[in-house]
């Protein structure tokens, strides 16, 4: 299952590398677009560095190095809320937006290629599967920080 696994993302990546459209969202992003993407979904709502090492699983130095440069090239601003001083909410600028139109045009296309051959209850049924996978995953990075400290 592992080398199938394995197998699968290495195609996947070799697709979205040679995609044109990730090809001009990284050249403004770099590996941030699921970052931009994210923040898009979420803009309903205040989003804090915070929601974004924990929604990623990603550590707090990986997220702040990506937030400052995506402030250095002008794709988020982070703004300070009213409710709490200290916090800083995200936002995306104009020029995010526009790149996240074509992440999201080709994340859709990316995403009828993954279920084409699915059906309803077969992409249901992987959902959850690959959920009970993320956790075991989740639960063996915590007890070895954990065992590490």
């Amino acid at each position: 299952m592992c080398f199938e696994f394995i197998t699968f993302t290495n195609i996947l990546k070799r697709y979205i590398d040679n995609s044109t459209a990730m090809k001009y969202a990284e050249k403004y992003t770099g590996n941030n677009i699921w970052i931009l993407g994210f923040l898009f979904h979420n803009s309903d709502r205040d989003i804090f560095q915070k929601d974004i090492e924990e929604f990623f699983s990603v550590r707090r130095s990986t997220v702040s190095k990506a937030v400052k440069l995506m402030v250095q090239k002008g794709l988020i601003r982070r703004e300070p809320v009213e409710y709490d001083a200290r916090l800083k909410k995200l936002i995306l600028t104009e020029k995010a937006m526009e790149i996240n139109g074509v992440i999201e045009s080709q994340m859709k296309d990316m995403g009828e290629k993954f279920t084409a051959n699915l059906t309803d209850e077969e992409i249901e049924e992987f959902s959850r599967i690959l959920g009970k996978i993320r956790k075991s995953f989740e639960s063996c990075s915590e007890e070895d920080s954990e065992q590490l400290k």
